[in-house]
């Protein structure tokens, strides 16, 4: 799927968990959720990016969670009774990404991931993996490793350390 033209990644899994952010549908690869919990007070950590929440106990492991409605730059942030946190393990590590709500998990054929169209230079749009389309669904495919940048994770490895 990686052309000259549109420097979008290859999607390997066809199975993506279906979250929402607003009124957006996002998907994520299943293989990296290692669990989806209820959205649970967390310890703040001071001088953290604001889209870094705090951290949670988790069986005994310290997990960051990052609020993606913060990291998306959504604004108008509540959490209610549908508000989660998807664990998941990137580059090595659990970490937990609050969302506002858990739909499905949903299978997609290649043919039905159209590639990112090409925006301007002021959006980031590096860690998109495509455009699922099902039905008259449109869902955001999100490369999860790409969005949690390296130096994000430095950020959350510190905060974690603290």
């Amino acid at each position: 799927m990686m052309n000259q033209n549109n420097p979008t990644p290859a999607v390997t899994a066809n199975e993506f968990l279906i979250f929402t952010l607003g009124s957006e549908e996002y998907g994520i690869d299943i293989l990296k959720v290692q669990e989806i919990r209820g959205y649970e007070t967390v310890t703040r950590i001071a001088n953290t990016p604001d889209f870094i929440k705090g951290v949670i106990n988790l069986r005994g492991e310290i997990v960051p969670i990052v609020d993606l409605r913060v990291r998306f730059h959504l604004g108008d942030i509540r959490y209610d009774e549908f508000t989660v946190v998807i664990i998941l393990y990137l580059v090595g590590r659990l970490v937990g990404m609050v969302v506002d709500g858990v739909s499905d998990v949903l299978s997609l054929t290649p043919e039905q991931i159209r590639p990112v169209p090409g925006f301007t230079a002021t959006l980031d749009t590096h860690y998109l993996m495509g455009l699922g389309t099902l039905d008259q669904r449109m869902l955001i495919l999100v490369d999860i490793e790409r969005l949690v940048k390296s130096e994000d994770m430095a950020l959350i490895d510190k905060t974690a350390n603290e």
